[in-house]
């Protein structure tokens, strides 16, 4: 199908000067577009109004690969049952097959390493980059060059004892690793996502799974990888005990938050959702990783906060065995106010959805201060994750209408001053200088 030695430039411009060569370039350019409109109705049909889709491999995989892969067939189709059998092939069409062809593979391999990592914040340079680099790989076979880069790849080389080392050995060694890399967290990424769905079993419990398996791939693969480059696996005893020494050093605090990290989740004591007051810092969890928990704060911004502070700290947990949190709204009402009137008001004005009644909400006569009487109302939240200023402003403007409608006043503060004069004033003292 494929001339041996790649195409080269003259030979595409020499075929594109004759009929067959034209009439193939409008057949691989047909049969493109019909692979682009094919693409653009499965997003209409499929994807447009779900973004959620995005997420899910075998989806998002098709999406990626509709274009390309449908122009591949029709084109590869069209070369066999025309060009070839009547000796017809100008090689402009397969130049536009191979091309189709190894725009699938690139979007095969782009799609994996964003299921590999995902959302990450290099994630669209890094499907650029290796785009661009499989791109050239492709034009160097294509016009003949990549013999010539292969050969001088080769001849770079350093003698490492007896082994000669070139630098194509170190290449091939690097792709096929990070190949195997990319498949070992490809796969985690699956089972994460399918262990995740199980709802029967405990959250925390899915999450340890989860790590511990991404761990174990990585670990086979790269078991798997090292024979493949050629690196004994005995060097990984001399390894271990280099990383013992520096888990010993430099990275004991490393070694720390990733245990303390495991005893959070299977402990149990810190959950996905729980509410949390970390010294000054109050915010619900939403992230357990290896090495810290994130924290999103009242204020909208989020704290990373090292699994190691969570273990070696107290920690108020204030959702550990129920998520209803007390708070409270203080008033003051004026002196000579009917007592039991005020307070029944505020406990009738706390009647809302997000509110627990049972235990029912209750108000107290607190203190009796200079400018009046100190009211507080007591209630249990439900839902606390939705904040409180809200809910408190709703009640304190029931409250201000229920009490312009009983004639209860809310006291200004105020002083009284009383002027005391102490016999006649005395007469004014001469200046002495005058």
């Amino acid at each position: 199908m494929f001339y041996e030695h790649g195409f080269t430039v003259e030979m595409l411009w020499e075929a594109l000067q004759t009929v067959n060569g034209l009439i193939e370039l409008v057949l691989g350019l047909v049969c493109g577009l019909a692979g682009w409109w094919t693409a653009r109705l499965v997003y209409k049909r499929w994807f447009f109004g779900h973004p959620e889709r995005y997420d899910r491999f075998l989806p998002y995989i098709g999406f990626r690969i509709v274009f390309p892969g449908v122009g591949f067939l029709l084109s590869f189709a069209v070369l066999v049952v025309w060009a070839l059998p009547l000796g017809r092939a100008a090689l402009v069409l397969p130049a536009i097959t191979a091309m189709l062809f190894w725009l699938a593979a690139i979007r095969l391999v782009t799609a994996v390493i964003r299921q590999a990592f995902p959302h990450h914040r290099y994630e669209r340079s890094t499907e650029h980059f290796l785009a661009s680099l499989l791109w050239v790989a492709f034009i160097s076979w294509a016009i003949g060059f990549d013999d010539v880069v292969l050969d001088w790849l080769d001849a770079i080389a350093l003698p490492v004892g007896k082994t000669r080392l070139s630098l194509l050995t170190i290449l091939n060694g690097l792709v096929w690793v990070s190949i195997i890399m990319v498949v070992a967290l490809w796969v985690s990424r699956l089972f994460e996502s399918r262990l995740m769905r199980l709802k029967h079993l405990d959250l925390n419990l899915r999450i340890v799974f989860s790590k511990l398996a991404r761990t174990l791939f990585i670990i086979v693969a790269v078991l798997v990888a090292l024979p493949i480059v050629g690196i004994d696996l005995t060097v990984l005893s001399v390894f271990g005990g280099a990383l013992g020494v520096g888990l010993g050093f430099g990275l004991q605090k490393i070694a720390s938050n990733y245990v303390s990290g495991f005893i959070i989740l299977l402990d149990r004591s810190i959950r996905i959702g729980d509410r949390l007051m970390i010294d000054t810092r109050v915010g619900y969890v939403e992230k357990i990783t290896a090495r810290h928990t994130v924290l999103k704060l009242l204020d909208g911004s989020e704290a990373l906060v090292p699994n190691e502070v969570l273990i070696g700290n107290t920690v108020v947990n204030q959702s550990y065995t129920d998520k209803r949190i007390s708070t409270s709204l203080a008033l003051q009402v004026a002196y000579g106010t009917d007592l039991d009137l005020a307070l029944r008001i505020l406990v009738e004005t706390a009647d809302s959805p997000r509110i627990q009644q049972d235990p029912p909400p209750t108000a107290f006569v607190t203190a009796f201060a200079d400018s009046g009487i100190n009211l507080e109302l007591y209630m249990w939240v439900l839902d606390p994750e939705n904040g409180f200023l809200g809910l408190k402003s709703e009640i304190y403007r029931r409250v201000w209408k229920a009490f312009e409608a009983q004639g209860i006043e809310v006291p200004y503060p105020r002083r009284d001053i009383h002027l005391f004069r102490e016999g006649p004033a005395r007469p004014a003292i001469p200046d002495r200088e005058a």
